[in-house]
């Protein structure tokens, strides 16, 4: 079987469609039906910042439905989920605030599906249906990262199939918890403070202590935050060059590969490690291209470049008919 791994979407239907199709999928009227041995996963993120959010939740759910397609919760929905979810212990609050960075986050989303609305808690009670993570006997997908740990804390929060509970949701959602911590790390990576008290500004606006760094290198803990951030060199610019990256604490417990997305790559796709891929390659933005890694589950590793597939949108003249 191959695992079309396909990598965040984040509402850009025309991008999903002209992928599907170069992967050789075809719509049957109902559904995009996939090749002969082949079979969708779509590793979270399928909401927000694009101009085609239903048509984007309609296709993968779809594929869902008619058992053609897999995919995990990313944390553009998770925080749809929160963002529309009361506060039980005020209810005039939500579990995610409402302030202006988060409600210009969810304002593509919020634009085609209003809040409160019939088709607003059909869609929120859909995103349920998404587990947080998979595993296979030949791989594990999740939205930012695999950390064993962290889902063990979880687990009790969540169904059998991995998907989180409406108690789960508000669990998670308190700050300063173990449940916080571990759903952070899951749906949102690896972080370690900055030294010294420094803030950095991230591309939303948003002061940050903290930096996302790449928790796939070898030896974090003895390298400078530099060599491992995940962040803009504009953001890292105010931290000094021989700060180095401490207490992280986090181990891979799996020899399998890792699939993950997320993390807004750029230029030509490779695997992250030998273990790890990541297919997010920035589609969110008009130049990036949504793509693909076509895993082999009869030989999963080694793992190789030449297995990624990427649509070239603004390469592509043909009239996406179905949107």
């Amino acid at each position: 079987m191959i695992i079309d791994v396909i990598g965040d979407v984040h509402g850009y239907a025309e991008k999903l469609v002209g992928l599907l199709q170069q992967l050789g999928y075809v719509h049957n009227g109902q559904h995009f039906v996939p090749p002969a041995g082949h079979r969708a996963l779509f590793i979270g993120d399928l909401i927000d910042r694009g101009s085609q959010q239903v048509a984007t939740l309609e296709i993968v759910f779809a594929m869902l439905d008619a058992d053609v397609a897999d995919a995990v919760m990313g944390n553009h929905e998770y925080n749809a989920l929160a963002f529309a979810t009361p506060d039980p212990d005020d209810n005039s609050q939500y579990l995610r605030s409402h302030n202006e960075i988060h409600t210009r986050q969810h304002k593509a989303f919020l634009a085609e599906i209003p809040f409160g609305s019939d088709v607003h808690q059909y869609w929120l009670q859909r995103l349920y249906e998404l587990p947080l993570w998979l595993e296979t006997d030949y791989a594990c997908f999740v939205h930012a990262c695999w950390d064993v740990d962290s889902m063990a804390i979880l687990q009790p929060l969540l169904t059998q199939s991995n998907c989180l509970t409406p108690h789960g949701l508000i669990a998670t959602s308190r700050e300063d918890s173990a449940a916080f911590d571990a759903l952070e790390r899951v749906l949102k990576g690896v972080e370690t403070p900055l030294p010294n008290g420094l803030v950095m500004v991230d591309k939303e606006g948003t002061e940050r202590t903290r930096v996302r760094v790449r928790w796939w290198l070898d030896a974090l803990n003895t390298r400078s935050i530099h060599e491992v951030a995940r962040a803009p060199l504009s953001a890292l610019a105010q931290i000094p060059k021989d700060a180095l990256a401490e207490n992280i604490e986090f181990a891979l417990k799996t020899h399998k590969p890792v699939f993950v997305g997320h993390y807004w790559l750029t230029g030509t796709p490779e695997p992250l490690s030998a273990q790890i891929v990541c297919t997010d390659y920035s589609a969110a933005v008009d130049s990036g291209y949504l793509t693909c890694y076509q895993l082999d589950s009869e030989q999963p590793l080694p793992l190789k470049i030449n297995n990624f597939v990427q649509y070239r949108h603004d390469e592509d003249s043909a009239i996406l008919s179905h949107l």
